[in-house]
C-alpha cells in the first residue's frame, strides 16, 4: 500500500491534481485540460504547465520559415493534382534556387516538367492549390527589406480579400496552429485548441523519444471519439527538442465541412539546422477541398529544401 501512495504523492507535488491512470502513465490537469504523461516524462520531471505555455506561445516554428527569407537554398518542388480515382490529372516537377544578395532575394527556375492542364493558355495556374503553393514557396522578381524577426508579427486576414486573405488564413493554420483565425466562417473559434473551452474535445499526451537523432518531447493532441465536427485540427503531433524546445517536426490532420465548403488536409514538416538557424527541409501536403463556385481539388505536394547558403 505504501509503495502505491508514495510515487503518486511525489508526482502530485511536482504537477498538482495528478491522478493515476495505469502502472506506466499518469495524468495532470493544466487549467481544464487533462494531459496524459508517459513514465519517461514523469521521470524527467517536466514542468507541464510551463511546457504547455511554451507550446501555446511557440515562435520557433514560424521563425524557421522566416529564416528562409534571409538565406539561399535549392528546392525540389513536386506538385500533383489528382482525379477522384487517384490518377494524375496535372503535375509540375521543378528545381528552384533562391539567391540572396545585399539583403535581397530572387529565385531561379533551374528545371521544370509539367503535365496535364497545370497551366492555363496564358501560363497562369489552372488550380487554386498550385497557385497557393506558388504564392507561399516561389518568389517573383526581387524582394528586399525582409528579416526573420518574429516579435511584433501578427497575421491579420481581416483586412485582406481574395487569394491574399486565404493565404493569411492558411499561414495562421500552418504557422500558428491553435490560435483563433478571424474571417473563417463557422469555425474561427474551433481552431483554438489550447483554450480551456476546447478541453473536452481533445485527448492530449506527452511522451519522449528520438527524432532524427534528437531527443524530443512528443506532444500529441487528438479529437476524442464523438467530438468530430467541434474542431478543425483533428490531430497534431509535434516533436520538441527536449533541451531547446525548438520544433523538430510536426504532423497535422485538419478537416471541416460547412455546406458551402469542406476540406480534409494532412501536412508534415521536418526541420534541420543551417548554422544556428532552424529551417524546414521537408514539407508534405495532401489535401482534398471544395469551395463554393469552385471545382473540388485533390492535391499532393512535397517541397524538399537543401544546399542552404
Amino acid at each position: 500500500m505504501i509503495k502505491k501512495i508514495v510515487p503518486v504523492f511525489f508526482c502530485a507535488l511536482l504537477y498538482g491534481h495528478l491522478s493515476a491512470q495505469d502502472n506506466n502513465d499518469s495524468s495532470v490537469m493544466v487549467g481544464k485540460k487533462v494531459i496524459t504523461l508517459s513514465e519517461v516524462v514523469l521521470n524527467n520531471k517536466l514542468n507541464v504547465p510551463a511546457f504547455i505555455n511554451r507550446i501555446r506561445n511557440d515562435s520557433t516554428f514560424y521563425k524557421a520559415f522566416l529564416n528562409l527569407h534571409t538565406i539561399g537554398y535549392t528546392a525540389i518542388n513536386d506538385v500533383r493534382m489528382l482525379r477522384k480515382d487517384g490518377a494524375s490529372q496535372a503535375s509540375c516537377f521543378s528545381k528552384t534556387q533562391q539567391l540572396v544578395e545585399n539583403k535581397c532575394r530572387r529565385m531561379n527556375v533551374l528545371e521544370e516538367q509539367v503535365t496535364g492542364d497545370y497551366y492555363t493558355d496564358d501560363q497562369d495556374y489552372n488550380y487554386y492549390t498550385a497557385r497557393m503553393y506558388a504564392s507561399l514557396f516561389f518568389t517573383k522578381g526581387i524582394i528586399c527589406g525582409e528579416n526573420n524577426i518574429v516579435a511584433g508579427t501578427e497575421f491579420n486576414p481581416g483586412n485582406k480579400s481574395g487569394l491574399e486573405k486565404h493565404k493569411e488564413q492558411l499561414k495562421m493554420l500552418f504557422f500558428n496552429p491553435g490560435k483563433k483565425i478571424k474571417g473563417l466562417p463557422f469555425m474561427s473559434g474551433k481552431t483554438s485548441i489550447y483554450d480551456d473551452d476546447m478541453a473536452d474535445v481533445y485527448d492530449m499526451s506527452i511522451d519522449m523519444d528520438d527524432y532524427n537523432k534528437t531527443s524530443c518531447y512528443i506532444f500529441i493532441q487528438k479529437v476524442k471519439p464523438g467530438q468530430e465536427g467541434k474542431a478543425v485540427i483533428d490531430e497534431m503531433t509535434t516533436w520538441f527538442d527536449d533541451k531547446t524546445f525548438e520544433v523538430v517536426a510536426r504532423k497535422y490532420s485538419l478537416s471541416y465541412e460547412a455546406g458551402v465548403y469542406d476540406f480534409n488536409v494532412q501536412m508534415e514538416v521536418q526541420m534541420t539546422h543551417f548554422g544556428q538557424l532552424l529551417v524546414p527541409n521537408l514539407i508534405r501536403y495532401v489535401g482534398n477541398w471544395k469551395a463554393i463556385f469552385k471545382k473540388r481539388e485533390r492535391g499532393v505536394f512535397t517541397a524538399t529544401l537543401f544546399d542552404f547558403k
